[in-house]
């Protein structure tokens, strides 16, 4: 039987998503060593099924600033996945590639940006790669964005375009450790309620 919300997911769809949230963000941990050029690995990520308003306090609360890259999926999966990059890790991002820390996003320079832009993109491309090559579900990424704003104001993306199925999102995160120190990151992926339904199919789960 297929699901209707998000919140239908049982035990077992959780514990395959929880699979792909470890295989897919230990690939973006990869990933950002490479382009670092330093050990990175990360923490046992967390999968969790939340109302937006829990996710915004999740991620540190709406009122938070921060720096969002945002990628629309396609092909045979819809939704759209989000790095959220809080000041701590975008320093870590800057101080590797640039030798340069900022104080405020307001300092980010266009090509400070860029840099984070590319991180992101990295990041969220790897976890997809992962996520299709498990699956074997083909998934389109568009070109990604690039914001600074409230978090409240970010997570209103997805909320705008997939609220009407469902109150609930879908969010995977975990902390990277780089030099014996960690890194909030945050990767939420928000994919349609058809999307889920078939990769949980391609998957193996019951409910597909």
């Amino acid at each position: 039987m297929k699901i209707k919300t998000f919140e239908q997911l049982d035990s077992l769809d959780l514990d395959i998503l929880r699979e792909i949230g470890s295989i897919g963000t230990g690939n973006a941990a990869t990933a950002l060593s490479q382009m670092l050029g330093k050990e990175v690995r990360i923490t046992l990520p967390e999968v969790r099924i939340m109302e937006y308003n829990e996710a915004i306090e999740w991620i540190g609360g709406a009122e938070t600033i921060t720096a969002g890259v945002l990628v629309r999926l396609g092909g045979q999966m819809s939704g759209i996945m989000l790095s959220v990059q809080q000041l701590e890790f975008v320093n870590l991002v800057l101080g590797s590639m640039l030798d340069k820390q900022i104080g405020d996003y307001t300092e980010l320079s266009e090509i400070e940006a860029s840099a984070l832009v590319e991180v992101g993109n990295i990041m969220i491309s790897s976890f997809i790669t992962a996520l299709s090559g498990l699956s074997g579900v083909a998934v389109e990424l568009t070109v990604p964005a690039f914001t600074v704003d409230m978090q409240g104001a970010i997570l209103a993306v997805p909320m705008a375009e997939y609220g009407g199925q469902s109150d609930y999102i879908m969010t995977i995160g975990g902390n990277f450790i780089c030099d014996g120190k960690q890194v909030s990151c945050r990767l939420l992926l928000s994919p349609d309620l058809r999307s889920l339904n078939f990769l949980l199919s391609k998957l193996g789960a019951e409910n597909g």
